[in-house]
């Protein structure tokens, strides 16, 4: 009996941020759709029980402990996926943080600066590097914004981090014109509120007394009745936009928040 071929058989796909929430869930996702997956991330004992769970499940995976807003640490992961697999369909570039939310004037430059470095500087990175061997066959890149920075502006406090993913959407635009002629597509999710640990790195400081009243229809995620999203229902989008099934889509966000966005734009 013929085995039916999955749809990211014989891809190699590299992902940052797979040691938990959104990165992991696409992680093994990708896996057990056949890709053989990089699981990037710099806490090494959270990617490691990542690629444990996709070994279990009959998946290929290998763990790289790196910072991704580390040039060095970035052109070491590549070489060690030339090395391993001597190519490379897929960049998930996930990772990132929310990092400190406070008033401007309150917000200090260090503070600013590890947002922008981590979750903007580390996007630049993961594709840079990525590109050389995306050029051999064509493939696909998916960054990780939100709907801070692009649809919502009311989170009062998070300036650096909604700076960083409008500028994320900004960067996947220029990205996927700069490299259609390579084949590569560049896209890039959009999520709301998931059920996620993101939020528990948060540091809030003095934010009530800035916070502009916004009075909102009762439950703020109409589509579920309040109910965050989930990691899984992102990891679904981004094998979407993986594989074949999205060959003629780049340079293009998608929001993916249950319709949070367009109440609180």
């Amino acid at each position: 009996m013929q085995t039916q071929r999955r749809e990211m058989d014989g891809k190699v796909a590299l992902v940052t941020g797979a040691g938990s929430g959104i990165g992991k869930a696409a992680a093994i996702l990708l896996a057990q759709e056949g890709a053989n997956v990089i699981a990037i991330s710099r806490t090494e004992d959270e990617i490691n029980q990542t690629v444990e769970e996709i070994k279990k499940a009959g998946g290929k995976g290998i763990a790289i402990p790196a910072d991704i807003s580390s040039p060095e640490d970035m052109q070491k992961v590549y070489a060690e996926v030339e090395q391993q697999y001597g190519r490379l369909d897929v960049v998930f570039a996930n990772a990132g943080i929310n990092g400190v939310w406070a008033p401007i004037d309150e917000l200090e430059p260090e503070e600013w600066n590890k947002t922008i470095n981590i979750n903007l500087t580390g996007t630049f990175l993961t594709v840079k590097y990525a590109v050389p061997m995306l050029k051999r066959q064509g493939g696909s890149i998916i960054i990780t914004a939100s709907v801070n920075g692009t649809r919502i502006f009311s989170n009062t406090g998070a300036i650096a981090y909604s700076s960083t993913k409008a500028a994320q959407v900004a960067f996947t635009k220029m990205a996927a014109l700069e490299l259609a002629k390579h084949r590569i597509r560049v896209n890039v999710v959009c999520p709301g509120a998931i059920d996620t640990r993101i939020e528990e790195s948060t540091e809030k400081r003095d934010i009530e007394q800035e916070k502009e009243p916004v009075e909102f229809p009762e439950g703020k995620i109409p589509l579920t009745d309040g109910k965050p999203g989930s990691s899984q229902q992102v990891a679904d989008l981004v094998l979407f936009l993986a594989s074949d099934r999205s060959s003629h889509i780049t340079g293009t966000p998608i929001w993916i928040d249950g319709a949070e966005s367009l109440l609180m734009g």
